[in-house]
């Protein structure tokens, strides 16, 4: 959990976050205050976390992004303008960053992520990449789960989405109503006596521990404890590992410009990774391949939203965090969270 800040909130700052500050409090907003993120990928889902993050005030936001802006981008990514196309993800984004509130300071890195070395990512709080592939994910998750540095992971498939979350060892207070009973002196008839109820507002610390992403990714199913959940588990925990699987070895994503191509290679996919966590091919139905293509945008605005606000847990050590999944599925409108891995 960030310390918060040891400076006061000044008047400005006080009235810019004030319905938040009444929300979450004010050493939480502190918290907040002295945060420091990297944002790896500025698709539609990453413009979502950004938006969401910066509005809630954190101290230093760095984009990071070695892409150019596509046609494609104009269907989910709200940072950019039209006359972006070709232009650097992180730098068209910039300025529409830095106008949803001057208080947080953006940075712009252009290098590709895998480029970097493992200092570079001790200076943040929280890392919470996107764009990535498993390769990338994993290395960088247990950089990040040696340094107690907090780390999302996040993505969207069309209209399937999905977060995994690894907070390490996280303390967070959550409020609790308490029942307070006050039984008045009796008046008149002792048979009349009513007691009177109030309540109050507690904070009660609490501590949650996550695994990280490996462990999460390589359950073995086979085990009778693990073979009872798969009937409630969402399918899209099987799919988010088909698409990275298609990421690393093509990448890109799976695109309607390759339609055809791309759904037969999915199916072969789909084939392999079911095979390896030793899981019958029928938990995903082939008719995934019609709904991944693409960041549509509304299912960009639910994942991201939901980031969003496990990013504010995380830093603001207030209410208890998703651990550690949440999968969305827009086929059904429906959002799952999920503990799933060694610690579960």
């Amino acid at each position: 959990m960030v310390e918060p800040e040891n400076d006061t909130i000044t008047e400005d700052e006080a009235a810019l976050y004030d319905r938040q500050i009444r929300l979450w409090g004010l050493d939480a907003q502190k918290r907040l205050r002295g945060s420091r993120m990297l944002l790896v990928g500025l698709r539609g889902v990453g413009a979502e976390i950004c938006k969401n993050v910066v509005l809630c005030g954190i101290k230093t936001l760095t984009l990071m992004d070695h892409t150019t802006v596509t046609e494609d981008d104009m269907f989910s990514q709200f940072l950019i303008c039209k006359d972006s196309i070709g232009k650097n993800r992180a730098e068209a984004s910039m300025e529409r960053t830095k106008e949803l509130n001057p208080n947080v300071q953006i940075i712009v890195d252009t290098a590709n992520v895998k480029d970097k070395p493992k200092e570079f990512f001790l200076s943040f709080d929280l890392v919470c990449l996107t764009c990535c592939d498993s390769e990338t994910l994993l290395k960088l998750n247990d950089i990040c789960h040696e340094n107690k540095i907090k780390f999302l992971a996040t993505d969207v498939f069309g209209y399937y989405g999905y977060m995994f979350s690894d907070l390490g060892e996280h303390d967070f207070v959550e409020e609790k109503t308490k029942l307070i009973k006050h039984e008045p002196k009796a008046q008149g008839d002792t048979n009349k006596k009513q007691k009177k109820e109030e309540t109050e507002t507690i904070m009660v610390k609490k501590s949650a521990k996550f695994c990280c992403l490996k462990a999460a990714l390589t359950v073995d199913w086979t085990t009778e404890t693990s073979s009872k959940r798969l009937k409630r588990l969402s399918s899209v925990y099987f799919l988010t590992q088909i698409f990275l699987k298609f990421r690393e070895i093509y990448n890109r994503d799976p695109s309607s410009d390759h339609l055809e191509e791309d759904s037969r290679n999915l199916i072969k996919l789909k084939d392999e990774v079911m095979k390896n966590l030793q899981v019958d091919t029928a938990k995903v139905a082939d008719d995934f391949t019609k709904f991944c293509m693409g960041e549509l945008s509304p299912a960009c605005a639910v994942v991201g939203g939901i980031v969003g606000q496990e990013v504010i847990k995380a830093f603001s050590g207030k209410d208890t965090p998703h651990n550690n999944f949440f999968f969305f599925d827009g086929t059904e409108g429906s959002g799952i969270v999920d503990q799933i891995g060694s610690d579960q």
